[in-house]
Order: C-alpha cells, then sequence, then structure tokens
C-alpha cells in the first residue's frame, strides 16, 4: 500500500465521493421511461410496444394536402378562369342584344310579308288555288332541318336539342317511315353524321343574315319540289327567357294556309336593371290580312304573285326561326358562364379559407416552439 495515497482517503473525503455516486444514481432514475410509455418509433417501436386494440380514424383525407403555396396558385388559377367566364358572359350579352336588334329590324318586311300573303289566300280561296308548296300528298320520306350550335359551353343547349331530334327520328322509325337529316350547326353535324344520313350540313354563325337563310331555303325547297323529301320538319329552340328554352318541331313544308293567316308573333327584348340582366316579353298578334278591293285589276296573276312570295315567307320564316335558335344559345351560354363565376367564387373562399388556416397553424407552431426553447 501507498502511504502517500492512504493519507488522502480520510473518512470526510470517502463520504463526499459517496454522496455524489447517490446523486449520479438518482438524476439517471428519474429520467428512467417503462416501456408502456414510450410511443411507436421507426427504431424500436416493434420491442417496445405492447398489443393495443386498433382504432380506427374518424376521417380520412379526401385528398393531397396541400401547402400553402399550392393554395395560393390555386386561387390564383381560379381567379383568371373568373375573369375568363365574367367576360364570356358579357360577350354573350352583347351578342343576344344584336340578335334582338335584328329581329327588330326585319320586323316590319315580315309583317308586310304576312299581311300581304293573307290577303292573297283570301282572294283566291273561291278560285280552288293550287300551289306544290301547299299541296299534302302522302309522306313517304321526311327531311329533319335540326338546329344547333357551333360551340360547347353553353349548358344544356345542345344536348336538349339533338335528344329533341333523337326522340322524332325515333317516332318516324317506330312508323316505318325513312328520314334524312339537314344539320344547321356544327354539334349536330357532328353528332349525326354517324348515326344517321346527313344530306347536308350547314354552321349557323352567331348573326344569321338574310342570304345565310336564302341559300338553305332554296335548298330545302329544291329537296322538297324534287319529289326528295314529302315533309321538312324543323327542331329549333324557342327562346323562352333568359334561364329556359324549349326545344320545338315546326312543319315548315308544305306550307298550311291557315297557320300562315292565324300565326302570330312574340318579341324579347333585353334590359338590365340593377346591374342584372332580365327580359320582357311583348305578344304581338297576328298580321290583318289585306283588303283587297273587288274591282282591283292585278297586273300579273294573283296566282303568280302568290307563287312568288310563298318562297320569301319560307325564307323570313326560317331566318326568325335561326335568329330565335341563336339567341336561345346565347342566353344559355350567359346562365353556364354566370353559373361558372359563381362556382369560381364559392371556390375561391374555400380555398382562401383553408389557406388561412394553414398560415395560422404555422405561424401557432413557430410560436410554440420559440417559447419553449426559450423556457428551456
Amino acid at each position: 500500500p501507498n502511504p502517500r495515497y492512504e493519507s488522502h482517503l480520510t473518512p470526510l473525503t470517502m463520504l463526499r465521493q459517496v454522496l455524489k455516486m447517490a446523486l449520479c444514481v438518482m438524476a439517471a432514475s428519474a429520467f428512467q421511461l417503462s416501456p408502456s410509455t414510450l410511443a411507436p418509433s421507426s427504431f424500436r417501436g416493434a420491442a417496445i410496444t405492447q398489443h393495443q386494440e386498433f382504432v380506427a380514424p374518424r376521417c380520412k383525407a379526401a385528398g393531397p394536402v396541400m401547402g400553402i403555396k399550392d393554395l395560393r396558385d390555386r386561387v390564383t388559377s381560379v381567379k383568371n378562369t373568373k375573369k375568363i367566364t365574367s367576360a364570356m358572359r358579357l360577350v354573350a350579352a352583347a351578342k343576344v342584344r344584336r340578335a334582338q336588334d335584328a329581329v327588330l329590324k326585319t320586323r316590319p318586311f315580315s309583317e308586310t310579308l304576312q299581311k300581304v300573303l293573307g290577303g292573297l289566300i283570301q282572294r283566291l280561296k273561291k278560285d280552288n288555288f293550287d300551289s306544290p308548296l301547299m299541296n299534302e300528298r302522302p309522306v313517304d320520306k321526311v327531311l329533319l332541318v335540326v338546329m344547333t350550335g357551333d360551340r360547347g359551353l353553353c349548358g344544356g343547349y345542345n344536348t336538349y336539342a339533338i335528344k329533341k331530334a333523337e326522340t322524332r327520328m325515333n317516332e318516324l322509325k317506330a312508323a316505318g317511315i325513312p328520314y334524312d337529316a339537314f344539320c344547321i350547326g356544327t354539334k349536330g353535324a357532328t353528332y349525326f353524321k354517324k348515326r344517321c344520313n346527313v344530306v347536308e350540313t350547314v354552321p349557323i354563325g352567331n348573326a344569321p343574315t338574310a342570304e345565310e337563310a336564302s341559300k338553305i331555303a332554296d335548298s330545302l325547297l329544291a329537296t322538297y319540289l324534287a319529289g326528295d323529301a314529302d315533309r321538312v320538319e324543323l327542331l329549333y329552340t324557342r327562346f323562352t327567357s333568359l334561364i329556359a328554352s324549349e326545344p320545338s318541331i315546326r312543319t315548315m313544308l308544305p306550307l298550311s294556309p291557315t297557320g300562315i293567316e292565324s300565326e302570330g308573333d312574340e318579341i324579347f327584348t333585353m334590359s338590365s336593371k340593377d346591374g342584372k340582366f332580365a327580359v320582357e316579353a311583348t305578344k304581338l298578334d297576328p298580321a290583318a290580312p289585306e283588303v283587297f278591293p273587288k274591282d282591283m285589276i292585278f297586273e300579273q296573276d294573283p296566282e303568280q304573285i302568290l307563287s312568288a312570295i310563298l318562297p320569301l315567307y319560307f325564307n323570313g320564316q326560317l331566318l326568325r326561326q335561326m335568329q330565335e335558335s341563336v339567341a336561345s344559345e346565347l342566353a344559355a351560354r350567359m346562365t353556364a358562364m354566370q353559373s361558372a363565376s359563381d362556382n369560381a367564387s364559392d371556390l375561391i373562399t374555400d380555398l382562401s379559407r383553408q389557406m388561412n388556416r394553414q398560415r395560422q397553424a404555422a405561424i401557432t407552431q413557430e410560436i410554440a416552439e420559440i417559447v419553449a426553447g426559450a423556457n428551456a
């Protein structure tokens, strides 16, 4: 034994060393954790966890959780889409007013033509007037003139018109009557080309003119007079209001004298009140037939005059139905774009709320970490 080392091991020194060792053991025991208190981890979870019952989560996430940057980009994208839909709605409204002005400009000519035509029909009733455009004949084949739009983004406008045409085609098929289709509008032509015989396709455009209607009327009249079709039926969309339209079927050929005399009219006027678009309908009575004196001498035979006026009347009616179909399409596009803008506003609100919640949660977490670090 070393006497110098033994001299330093006094009872007081040994007591201090024992106390230090006891304090170290107590400190270590304060940080000891039982296996049951540890949470599962990727390192020791399998070794220290006990068997516990599985608890299903209350709900599942509907999709991937987007970060704040992704949400901000999404909000910006939806805002740009809303600007586009709002602009398309205003453009459609401007086109509706142009179509309305076109109808009002052609109204005097149509009214005068109907008066003269009605007066001639009444004058020639006693003479048993015979015209190929008015003669009823056995129906061996029908020509369906289907009016649709050239573009989409107009709600269910094209779908309803196509369904109405298919219903009529099924009725003719059940009756054993063959039919052909004459499509005015690109959407209808694209759909029916693979399903039936389409004899001709013509775009309808956004502002039908008298020249376009005259070309179509000449083609339909030539088909009817040549005997390729015994009846010409027109399927168009009747303009009811800005939020409603009704697909309708009308027999164009042969012409009915009673229908010509008693046909009324309805004019729609679009206006804006309190920043909202509205349509006012004005019903017009049928034009009274022109009364010709009994002693009136016609320079030409009244039958020749009537035969020349009937194609003009047919052309005017076709132009009017085209204008009404275009107005219905534009009104449907206005409604669709308004709905899209409203949905975009709702989506922007939801995304902004979600983004603000994530921002608040991130800020709260940072504050909590700062406070915990300061307390440590």
